[in-house]
């Protein structure tokens, strides 16, 4: 077996051990979430031109991450199986695409590790922003109070 199957099959024994967020489950084509995700997956498109649109470029590759993620969803819901996380989805994907389940140019794999890596250094660096924020706030509104009692 190759790598990617190897990880495919290592998902699968996760996800018969009914571990929450981990594995992948083999289930029966479900078409309605499928739906659900498509319109997920707009949705977040429409988000991140909203956030383009004004310039709130740090989110926007968290949004488009997702907007892929959810399609990949779909896919993977149509094809009856259920990912319980983001590294399932596209490990899936790619054996799919290596197995000639679907037609999807191994190329969007790397453009979607990108994406996924983009979205989570954009995250980390809002939690970091959200934290220095928490700490820096109290000193920053007693100085703008000291200030407004000066003038």
């Amino acid at each position: 077996m190759g790598k990617v199957e190897d990880k495919f099959q290592w998902r699968l024994k996760k996800g018969d051990a009914g571990n929450k967020h981990k594995g992948l489950k083999k289930i029966k084509p479900d078409y309605a979430e499928a739906e659900k995700q498509i319109k997920k997956a707009e949705s977040d498109l429409d988000t991140m031109q909203f956030l383009y649109e004004g310039g709130r470029t740090d989110w926007v590759a968290s949004a488009a991450f997702y907007a892929i993620y959810h399609s990949l969803l779909a896919v993977l819901f149509r094809l009856g199986y259920e990912s319980r996380n983001q590294e399932c989805t596209i490990t899936v994907i790619e054996k799919l695409i290596m197995s000639k389940g679907i037609t999807l140019e191994p190329k969007y794999i790397t453009m979607i590790r990108n994406l996924q890596e983009g979205a989570e250094d954009a995250k980390s660096v809002r939690e970091e922003m959200h934290i220095l924020n928490k700490l820096v706030a109290p000193s920053h509104n007693a100085l703008i109070k000291r200030g407004s009692v000066i003038m």
